[in-house]
């Protein structure tokens, strides 16, 4: 069974206007995650969803299926993703069949390493969870306000016995949900229309992969970390499609 990997992508961003097809590192933004896509090992087809003539064009030049353009209801600035996944998902139902998952990648997070897509199957399968969270490691020194305007701040680590972060292990970190990676079950949506539900797993992303592009000083930051992409791309063995 394929899985169905949905890109969404609205025409209408404020915070960075025209950024989905805006040029980062020699092609348009969600050219980057379309690529990534075709590229995987994993039989993966890659639906992009927009309610934008333009990037409808700019996708399918880059080999995205973009079979229809987004209701105008399902592209507002507060229409949750939720919804735009079950309308694809809809559609390839109606085509195709039954996916075996369902991958939600967004193109605001442009810089995935080669093997990522085809590691996270791998673990999907292989743990058997419901659902799967692309997730980038971080030190807990994160601290919030207490729950009245003068209880004491909380810190999320010991403070008598800060740990350096090379000491830290894996349940010491905590793990920012970037938004880069979901793999879903399509049942899970069926259920709880969210794209996580069930057994959920956490997916470890390379910090490079942490970019999450909302302004222009995002937008800057990923130019900049173009070339350390490309060097930590290019040490990865690359296969090719059987």
């Amino acid at each position: 069974m394929s899985i169905l990997c949905i890109i969404p992508v609205r025409g209408g961003s404020k915070g960075v206007p025209g950024k989905n097809i805006r040029d980062l590192g020699g092609k348009p933004l969600v050219a980057w995650t379309i690529e990534s896509a075709l590229n995987a090992q994993e039989d993966l087809h890659v639906m992009v969803s927009t309610d934008s003539e333009e990037i409808a064009q700019v996708s399918r030049e880059h080999g995205a299926d973009v079979p229809f353009l987004r209701p105008a209801e399902l592209a507002l600035d507060t229409t949750a993703t939720e919804p735009v996944v079950e309308h694809a998902l809809e559609h390839f139902r109606t085509h195709h069949g039954e996916p075996e998952g369902v991958m939600l990648l967004q193109a605001t997070s442009p810089l995935r390493l080669p093997d990522t897509l085809d590691r996270a199957v791998r673990q999907f399968r292989e743990t058997g969870v419901d659902s799967l969270v692309g997730v980038v490691p971080t030190p807990p020194f994160i601290w919030q306000h207490g729950d009245s305007e003068n209880a004491a701040p909380r810190a999320s680590y010991d403070v008598d016995h800060r740990k350096r972060r090379q000491d830290m292990t894996r349940s010491d970190l905590r793990y920012r949900e970037n938004g880069s990676l979901y793999l879903t079950r399509p049942d899970v949506y069926d259920r709880h229309h969210n794209r996580l539900g069930g057994a959920i797993g956490l997916f470890i992303l390379h910090e490079l992969e942490g970019v999450d592009i909302d302004t222009e000083l995002d937008f800057q930051l990923a130019e900049l970390q173009m070339e350390k992409h490309r060097a930590a791309s290019a040490s990865i063995p690359h296969r090719q499609k059987d």
